[in-house]
């Protein structure tokens, strides 16, 4: 039998350590980006583990990222959220960087919400749009499956024609229309590595190549989502809008101010699709 890699057996240590404080394993997944620290306040029942306390799991260094998993219940469904994220800019892998991915994957989880905010580079977009991935471009220069493959959790050459499950888009699309939100798009997302933001022929290029709005995370995440044959829902808020013809200056003070001006809005649109999802 082949021998386990270092890799996989902190990945089983980890799963093996939530098991057992977790009664009811997760069937759904929430990852809750910078400025969107709150959606855990409305969960039913839950159990609370800060990220330094699990076997192996990176420390977020962002101010505005928690650092908790917390499970129980949402809207009927068992639930784990994700408060916070780590980040590649701050010196981990990509694999590192979905390590809770990969564990959560593991103990059951079916669904997935990834949620970011994100630079607006697609001139109708406002601050405040809800995006609605449709697709993805990856920059990162780093991929969470590379390396040996572990046959048991996906495939070597996962397929993505369809990265975004187009029943949970269509989910995502019709709750909005029935909570009257307005301005939520679909688009394309680009991951850069940061952690400087764009240049205004970076934001020309960017808007060339396809992408929709700019962010420095959740790729990883999606991509170890989908090897482990996760379906996935991408949500991003629009925290400010990119003229590369007109640049101003962006600051992280004001991207935070913008995600949680946009979080109730976002709140009540998760919390309507997990009401409304029911799993085949």
């Amino acid at each position: 039998m082949k021998e386990r890699s270092l890799y996989q057996q902190q990945v089983e240590e980890a799963v093996a350590f939530l098991q057992e404080r977790i009664t009811e394993p997760p069937e759904v997944l929430i990852q809750l980006g910078t400025g969107l620290g709150e959606l855990a306040r409305a969960m039913e029942h839950p159990i609370t583990i800060a990220y330094g306390a699990i076997p192996h799991f990176p420390r977020s260094t962002v101010t505005s990222h928690a650092g908790n998993l917390v499970v129980g219940r949402l809207a009927g469904k068992r639930t784990a959220v994700l408060q916070g994220r780590f980040h590649y800019y701050e010196g981990y892998s990509a694999r590192e960087v979905a390590f809770p991915i990969r564990v959560l994957s593991l103990l059951g989880v079916r669904t997935a919400v990834i949620t970011n905010a994100s630079g607006g580079l697609n001139p109708a977009f406002r601050p405040g749009t809800l995006m609605v991935f449709a697709d993805h471009v990856n920059l990162l220069g780093d991929n969470p499956l590379r390396g040996p493959n572990v046959e048991a959790w996906g495939e070597r050459f996962p397929d993505l024609s369809t990265p975004y499950d187009p029943h949970l888009r269509r989910l995502a699309q019709h709750s909005a229309e029935r909570l009257g939100l307005s301005e939520v798009a679909s688009g394309t997302y680009v991951c850069i590595p940061g952690p400087s933001l764009e240049t205004p022929a970076e934001t020309r290029f960017l808007r060339l190549i396809g992408a929709d709005a700019v962010g420095m995370s959740s790729v990883p995440e999606i991509l170890v989502a989908l090897h482990g044959g996760v379906r996935v829902l991408g949500l991003s808020v629009v925290a400010n809008v990119n003229d590369p013809d007109n640049f101003q200056p962006i600051l992280l003070d004001d991207i935070i101010v913008a995600a949680r001006r946009a979080e109730p809005r976002l709140q009540r649109l998760i919390l309507e699709i997990l009401a409304e999802l029911h799993h085949e």
